[in-house]
């Protein structure tokens, strides 16, 4: 058929891989602030594991949605003809379980038996994504499952290198999930015109709020912070026009995940080069979504 894609290219938008640099980020900031550093054996691992774990969620979003898709998302690439459902879901959960493997990877390249409490987040990271794929159009309490998923990926990488427990990695935690439950909210608006209620937006006031409490003077901290904010105010006015846009107000917020892993990576002394590599992580993001839909 004229102007079919290739395999590949709908593999890429199933996989949302425009937001990969957003998991990267998390990845980083959660090793960061469990006091760990930019050790590539450990690092490289957990990249390409927690990038399965997104990519495999995101096939499963399309498969367990197929038939809601049918019937208001036809271009999407099941109901489209372009894959089936079954292989979608063949590629979700062996991206899973493949991610779940890689997770043991830094502990057997130095002969050492993988981490129990790594292999455990792994392992509740895995089936509450699958639940939340499975319940998102039913359950209201699906944003705060997806938020869970995203702190996960904090406590992994924690765990990967000292603790999930460590103070500043739950205090990121918390604040993270507060990000991704207005975030999630507004996405799951998308089919939408306009967004039902705008009280769940103050979720999206808990970086901001920790963040403020914490500065001190104004250095690189303050500086990260207020990017963030402008950015977050800046995602959110395509909720606040005449005609709403609010799927580019998602794919801004997106993005904006790798400003608030920036903002807590300033917080921890000497660690410069992970807010650059977090503001890296934001510029591709908003870079492949332009190729790429984050959606």
């Amino acid at each position: 058929m004229p102007g079919r894609r290739s395999r590949w290219q709908v593999y890429l938008q199933l996989g949302r891989v425009s937001n990969l640099p957003t998991v990267w980020t998390n990845c980083l900031a959660g090793t960061i602030l469990a006091g760990g550093g930019l050790e590539g054996i450990v690092l490289a691992p957990l990249l390409a594991a927690l990038s399965l774990f997104y990519t495999g969620g995101m096939f499963l979003n399309d498969a367990f949605d197929h038939r809601f898709d049918r019937a208001f998302r036809p271009e999407r690439p099941i109901p489209a003809g372009e894959i089936t459902a079954t292989e979608v879901y063949a590629v979700g959960f062996g991206l899973l379980m493949l991610g779940e493997g890689l997770l043991a990877l830094p502990a057997l390249l130095r002969d050492r038996v993988p981490d129990p409490e790594v292999m455990t987040w792994g392992l509740v990271l895995g089936l509450l994504i699958i639940y939340y794929n499975y319940r998102h159009k039913t359950d209201p309490l699906s944003p705060l499952v997806m938020a869970l998923c995203r702190a996960l990926v904090y406590l992994i990488s924690g765990a990967m290198v000292a603790s999930a427990f460590a103070a500043e990695v739950l205090a990121g935690s918390v604040v993270l999930v507060a990000y991704m439950v207005g975030l999630t909210y507004v996405a799951k608006q998308a089919n939408l015109k306009e967004v039902k209620n705008l009280w769940p937006l103050l979720f999206l006031l808990a970086p901001f709020l920790y963040g403020f409490l914490r500065l001190e003077q104004l250095d690189q901290r303050s500086l990260v912070y207020l990017l963030f904010f402008a950015w977050v105010i800046y995602a959110l006015s395509f909720l606040l026009q005449e005609r709403r846009n609010i799927p580019r107000a998602v794919i801004s917020l997106i993005a904006g995940i790798s400003l608030l892993d920036g903002m807590l990576i300033a917080g921890v002394p000497g660690q410069l080069a992970g807010v650059w590599l977090a503001a890296i992580g934001f510029l591709l993001t908003l870079s492949v979504q332009r190729y790429i839909p984050g959606t």
